[in-house]
């Protein structure tokens, strides 16, 4: 009989456990029944976890994985039918104290926005003038960006500020998750960003794990509401958008209420106007203030990584190495 590949070792140890397991377990079934011979690597787990995502990472639709407890548990698409989602993720929660929160992902997204040429800023509705008003906090992004138009032409610059503004940028708003693993939770997360985004040019529903189940789900909400979706991983230059955000004209009467009740977004919005408009001389340096005031972001993997281990982020499996 042929040796096992690692990734046929895999397929067959999740057929024969059939729900949800992580690397660990997945190894300590391959070790107990001989299906692979771990004699050329020193680290055989971390074989295991690389391998295991890399399935996910090569869009190998034979292998599905959920985020639990600050960590992926992998199983077979055939059995995604018998397995009792909701169950396994609340027999599985972490304590309060030791779960990472939706504001440690915002610096992972700003990083990656930056590497996407995006100013963003973090938007606080606990910071607004009706913070006490629960029935507005949906107006509120948790992150908005702005990319703007790149132009080396003088003349071309001086063309366009006569001609539309708009056209020289788009504004984006973000809304962010750390999981959506159920159809309800994807529901009021989706349509949170809906209301939250209602202003913007673009608008985004950012989530840190997403069950591969809802992809078909995820589709029709952004078919028929445009808003799209961004897979935000913990080394954020291989975040993923899975669905575009659709475009839409500018809603200037919601700008301006956001800009009365937080300065935060106000500041973000004059800083906007003064690059499109300031003359070339100053540009560069009206830029930069945009640039400082906007959110911090990482500028390198151990960094990231020291950071993601401090939160309890889980780490993705193409960060883990052999050794």
């Amino acid at each position: 009989m042929n040796e096992m590949t690692i990734k046929d070792a895999i397929l067959k140890s999740l057929d024969d456990m059939k729900e949800p397991s992580t690397y660990k377990e997945i190894y300590e079934h391959i070790d107990s029944k001989g299906y692979y011979v771990f004699t050329r690597t020193k680290s055989p787990m971390n074989t295991v976890s690389s391998s295991a995502g890399s399935f996910i990472r090569n869009n190998d639709t034979r292998v599905k994985r959920i985020g639990t407890s600050g960590e992926y548990r992998y199983y077979l698409e055939k059995y995604k039918d018998d397995i009792l989602f909701e169950e396994l993720i609340q027999k599985n929660e972490m304590p309060t104290s030791e779960i990472y929160s939706e504001k440690d992902l915002h610096k992972l997204l700003s990083s990656y926005l930056k590497n996407e040429k995006i100013y963003s800023k973090t938007i606080l509705h606990e910071e607004s003038k009706i913070k006490k008003d629960k029935h507005q906090k949906w107006i509120h992004p948790d992150m908005i960006g702005v990319k703007i138009l790149h132009l080396d032409s003088i003349k071309n610059k001086a063309f366009m500020k006569t001609v539309n503004n708009v056209d020289r940028f788009s504004l984006t708003s973000y809304e962010i998750k750390r999981e959506v693993n159920t159809d309800y939770e994807l529901k009021e997360a989706y349509f949170q960003a809906v209301s939250n985004s209602s202003w913007s040019n673009y608008g985004y529903l950012v989530a840190f794990e997403i069950s591969g189940n809802l992809k078909d789900e995820m589709e029709r909400l952004n078919q028929s509401f445009g808003i799209g979706v961004i897979n935000l991983k913990a080394k954020p230059f291989q975040s993923q958008i899975l669905f575009q955000a659709k475009f839409r004209e500018l809603d200037f009467k919601t700008i301006d209420k956001l800009c009365v009740v937080n300065e935060k977004y106000e500041k973000f919005i004059e800083l906007i106007e003064r690059v499109l408009t300031i003359d070339e001389r100053n540009y560069n340096s009206i830029k930069k203030e945009l640039n400082d005031f906007s959110d911090d972001y990482f500028t390198s993997d151990s960094e990231i990584e020291e950071y993601c281990k401090d939160k309890n982020i889980p780490l993705d499996d193409s960060d883990i190495l052999e050794e």
